[in-house]
C-alpha cells in the first residue's frame, strides 16, 4: 500500500503542517520575551511541547525567575508522560524506538495515533504526526526567532502580552465540559488576586495548586459517594439460589 494511501499518514501531514506553522508565533515571541536565537532553539529540539514553551516564554518575558519558567513549563508538560503509558501500551515500541517516540509524544501525535483502530495504522499515524511536526515545528521556530529578533522592544508592537495569549488559544479548545471550564475559571480568579502580591510567574504555580486542591476534593468526595462494588442481579440471584434451595429440602 501507498504510504499516502494511508488516512493516518494523510491526517498526520495535515495536522504537521498546521501546527507547525504555529512555530513561527512562537520563535517571534520567545526572542522578544527576551531569549536569543540559540536559547529559543533550544526549547523547540528539546522541550518540544508548545504549551509548555509558551509558559516558559510568558513567564521570562513577565519577568519571572528561570526557576519559575521551569515550573510551570514541567506543570504543563506532565501530560506528555500520561501519554507516554499509554502509547507504550499501544505501540510497543521497542530499542532506539522507545527514546525516539518519548521525544514525539505530544497532543497531536497521541491524537492522531489513538484516533485509528487499526495497529499498523496506529503507528502510521503517530510517526507521521510526531516527525512532521518535530520537522516543521523547529524549522518555522527559527523563522519566527529571525524574524522576531529585527522588532525590537516587544512593548512597541503590543506584544508583551501575546505570549500569554498564544498558550490561553492553545489551552481553551482543550476544556471540554462543564467541570474542566469551572476548574480554569476558579484558577483565573486565584491567578488574577495573587498577580499584585507575588513575583511574576508564580501566579501559574497559584492556579495550579488551586486546581490540585479542587480536583482532590472533588473526586475525594465522589469517591466517598460510591456504593460498594455489588453487581445487584448476582445478589438476587444468590439469594433466590438459598431459597430454591430451601424449597427442595
Amino acid at each position: 500500500m501507498s504510504l499516502l494511501a494511508s488516512p493516518a499518514i494523510r491526517m498526520g501531514i495535515s495536522i504537521s503542517i498546521a501546527t507547525g506553522l504555529y512555530g513561527v508565533s512562537f520563535g517571534a515571541l520567545s526572542v522578544t520575551s527576551g531569549l536569543n536565537f540559540w536559547q529559543t532553539m533550544a526549547l523547540s529540539l528539546l522541550l518540544f511541547s508548545g504549551g509548555s514553551q509558551f509558559a516558559f516564554i510568558g513567564v521570562v518575558g513577565g519577568g519571572g525567575s528561570g526557576i519559575a519558567a521551569m515550573s510551570a513549563a514541567t506543570l504543563l508538560g506532565m501530560r506528555n508522560g500520561i501519554y507516554g503509558m499509554q502509547l507504550n501500551a499501544l505501540l510497543h515500541p521497542t530499542g532506539w524506538r522507545r527514546y525516539v517516540a518519548a521525544q514525539l509524544t505530544i497532543d497531536e501525535s497521541t491524537a492522531t495515533s489513538s484516533g485509528q483502530t487499526d495497529p499498523a495504522e496506529q503507528r502510521r499515524g503517530f510517526w507521521a504526526a510526531g516527525i512532521g511536526i518535530y520537522v516543521l515545528w523547529n524549522l518555522f521556530t527559527a523563522i519566527g526567532a529571525l524574524a522576531g529578533s529585527g522588532l525590537g522592544d516587544p512593548k512597541q508592537w503590543g506584544l508583551d502580552g501575546a505570549a500569554v495569549a498564544a498558550f490561553l488559544g492553545l489551552l481553551w479548545p482543550r476544556l471540554k465540559g462543564r467541570e474542566p471550564v469551572a476548574i480554569a475559571a476558579v484558577c483565573a480568579v486565584a491567578t488574577v488576586i495573587a498577580v499584585p502580591f507575588v513575583p511574576a510567574g508564580v501566579p501559574i504555580l497559584v492556579a495550579a495548586v488551586v486546581a490540585a486542591v479542587i480536583g482532590w476534593f472533588s473526586h475525594g468526595r465522589s469517591d466517598e459517594g460510591l456504593e460498594p462494588d455489588v453487581d445487584p442481579f448476582r445478589e438476587r440471584h444468590h439469594h433466590g439460589g438459598h431459597a430454591s434451595q430451601r424449597i427442595t429440602e
